[in-house]
């Protein structure tokens, strides 16, 4: 009987952990789908940039540089 009761509780609270995993998965998944839309989205700015301003080709990896040295 007392087995039974630990049991249960064990049982229950491996449902509850399984719940907060699965919410914790769900929301890293709509993260990822959020960047893999911006990820798109900034190569085609960039894809338009460089048709629009051919100097943009040469300038950008210079300005990438110059931001990851500030941050």
């Amino acid at each position: 009987m007392k087995e039974e009761i630990i049991l249960k509780e064990r049982i229950n609270l491996l449902e509850k952990e399984i719940a907060t995993l699965t919410d914790q998965v769900e929301r890293m998944n709509l993260l990822i789908k959020e960047y893999d839309d911006l990820r798109d989205e900034i190569k085609g700015l960039k894809l338009f940039l460089g048709r629009s301003h051919p100097e943009f080709k040469s300038k950008f990896p210079e300005i990438m540089q110059k931001i990851y040295k500030k941050g």
